[in-house]
């Protein structure tokens, strides 16, 4: 009998991770640190090993030199034509200036009218709100600068002391290390939280914050590096799917209740167990986004006790349950999912 020969299985086409073109839009002055962020931190993010971002820079006049803020020339070598392959738009620059460029505020204007995602971080809201985009929306920019905002811009609901304001498709972010935060965000929505924590780990940048987060905090950081919170975070984290008390925190660093929360605010800007359920949410979605796990299991990994639990905090915090959040995931990232572990 003739041996039959093996069945030859061919294996399934992987998808290709979309790549997001982020046009940087410069405007002078600006601070060069300011252009530098997008390609620090949305730089930083890969997908199934691939870039997740083009980040082309432009402005009106391409290929000359612009007026900085600190000494640094800012060369951008594109025009403002990258604004029709781009999905996002990222405005930095202006200083709070008046008079922008006619050329980059009719740009803008055509890209909202085509439904892209526009965003600005620090005085590039003043750009934003000088070509009209967030007449009507909530905004925010560096705290020193939000009453000016306010005051050249009376149609703009300026919000002073948050890190980054997400209104729709427009997003504005306040001074430099905001927009570090407002990048991460970016990273998030696109490609879920793991790859946007794994942006912050690469750019040794705090997990991403929610919107909503202050600018400023009522106390001064601490003095010595040794009283610093953040081993007693770092030891946090590595327990998240335990108990962890009021008490159990302030054991470890060895402080007392009152003033672990006193230095948790000064250094987060939130209270100890508002800090330990946002990580906790970001691990449950990080579970849900690389996992096959049941959700009981995902509850329990990530300390929110049960599945009932996570379905609450996740719709009140994240605004879809858990099931809808890993088919949204599935559907984006096209990818089969990890084990269940």
């Amino acid at each position: 009998m003739p041996a039959v020969p093996p069945v030859q299985t061919v294996p399934a086409p992987q998808a290709v991770p979309a790549v997001e073109t982020v046009a940087v839009v410069v405007v002078p002055p600006v601070m060069a640190f300011d252009v530098t962020i997008p390609h620090m931190v949305l730089g930083a993010a890969v997908v199934d090993g691939a870039p997740g971002y083009e980040l082309p820079v432009c402005a009106a006049e391409p290929g000359r030199t612009l007026e900085t803020v600190g000494g640094l020339d800012v060369v951008p070598p594109h025009g403002l034509d990258v604004l029709d392959r781009a999905g996002t738009v990222l405005v930095v620059g202006s200083g709070g200036r008046e008079g922008t460029d006619p050329r980059t505020l009719d740009a803008l204007r055509a890209a909202a009218e085509e439904g892209k995602r526009i965003a600005a971080i620090c005085t590039g809201a003043f750009v934003l709100a000088e070509a009209g985009l967030l007449d009507g929306r909530r905004a925010t920019t560096h705290w020193g600068l939000a009453a000016d905002l306010a005051r050249r811009f009376p149609a703009v609901d300026v919000v002073p002391d948050v890190l980054y304001v997400a209104d729709g498709p427009v997003l504005t972010s306040a001074g430099a290390a905001a927009g570090i935060e407002l990048c991460l965000h970016l990273v998030r929505a696109d490609h879920g939280a793991a790859v946007a924590a794994e942006a912050a780990r690469q750019t040794v940048a705090a997990p991403p914050r929610p919107t909503g987060q202050a600018q400023l905090v009522d106390d001064p950081l601490p003095a010595e590096p040794d009283l610093s919170l953040a081993a007693t975070r770092a030891w946090a984290l590595r327990r998240l799917d335990g108990p962890l008390t009021l008490a159990d925190l302030a054991r470890h660093a060895r402080v007392s209740t009152r003033t672990l929360t006193r230095r948790f605010h000064a250094e987060t800007g939130c209270s100890p167990l508002q800090w330990l359920l946002r990580q906790r949410i970001g691990r449950a979605c990080e579970l849900l986004e690389t996992t096959a796990l049941p959700m009981d299991r995902v509850a329990a990994r990530s300390g929110l006790g049960s599945a009932d639990s996570l379905r609450e905090h996740m719709v009140r915090r994240v605004g879809m349950t858990p099931s809808a959040y890993r088919s949204a995931h599935a559907r984006r990232s096209g990818s089969g999912r990890a084990g269940s572990g």
